[in-house]
């Protein structure tokens, strides 16, 4: 097997000043995405390709600044997408069952396989990619900007573009041993002895903990469930989900 790409690869969030993508290489890497698995064939998603500066401006604002957001080549937002499948139904003299929380539901995952299939094409020839998760703590900001209508729902941005020159290439991720995510036959419950050892090597990091140490915590723990990701900024996230998903008039 030939996996030292999958096991080598890293997010990239400084994109090239002069090497831009094209119209044409865009086009064939989302066209190669489209064969991406999809429930039932239906393809239930949309995405959004901005590369008009002003537009770049307002979606980068809304990813709070971060650069992969600003100095992206081009932004792709995707979106669960059960409106087009309606028109479909409603033009072929049938009525859509999707316009409801399952089918929405539906939509996210396909979209989800969709633009992995989509960054996977786009780093394997030669581009950079980061995935911006900031979308879903302002939905109704992004479909706004984007002029999404009912049905339509964004789920996270791709900055995609040429790697800066001369940038050193970014390392990979820690991440955590497969035994802690891999169980055999029937789900493993892990026990205390079993977090220290999947957690050793993350908490070990330098840069952990100075992540720790700026932050006044005492654990890793701490930095993620009380800076990084605190209870209210997900309770927020899941309203604003929940929201889109279960109301058809979105």
């Amino acid at each position: 097997m030939e996996l030292d790409f999958f096991n080598r690869r890293a997010t990239v969030r400084r994109y090239s000043d002069s090497h831009h993508v094209t119209d044409s290489e865009l086009d064939a890497l989302l066209e190669a995405a489209t064969h991406a698995p999809s429930t039932g064939n239906m393809q239930l998603y949309s995405v959004i390709v901005t590369r008009d500066a002003d537009r770049k401006a307002r979606l980068a604002e809304l990813h709070f600044n971060q650069p992969a957001a600003k100095g992206a080549d081009v932004l792709l937002t995707f979106c669960a997408d059960v409106r087009r499948f309606g028109k479909w139904c409603a033009a072929r003299h049938a009525v859509s069952g999707l316009d409801n929380a399952g089918g929405r539901l539906t939509a996210i995952i396909d979209a989800s396989i969709f633009a992995q299939q989509f960054v996977t094409a786009a780093e394997q020839n030669g581009l950079a990619c980061c995935y911006l998760g900031t979308v879903p703590y302002n939905i109704a900001g992004f479909a706004e900007a984007l002029e999404l209508p009912a049905g339509v729902i964004p789920l996270f941005s791709v900055s995609v573009g040429y790697p800066e020159e001369g940038a050193p290439a970014p390392e990979p991720s820690d991440r955590l041993p497969l035994s802690a995510i891999v169980s055999r036959e029937t789900y493993h419950d892990a026990t205390e002895a079993d977090i220290d050892v999947y957690y050793a090597h993350k908490e070990q990091l330098e840069e952990s903990k100075r992540f720790v140490e700026e932050n006044g915590k005492q654990t890793l723990a701490q930095v993620y469930s009380e800076v990084r990701y605190p209870l209210e900024l997900n309770l927020s996230l899941g309203r604003q989900l929940l929201e889109a998903i279960q109301n058809p008039e979105k």
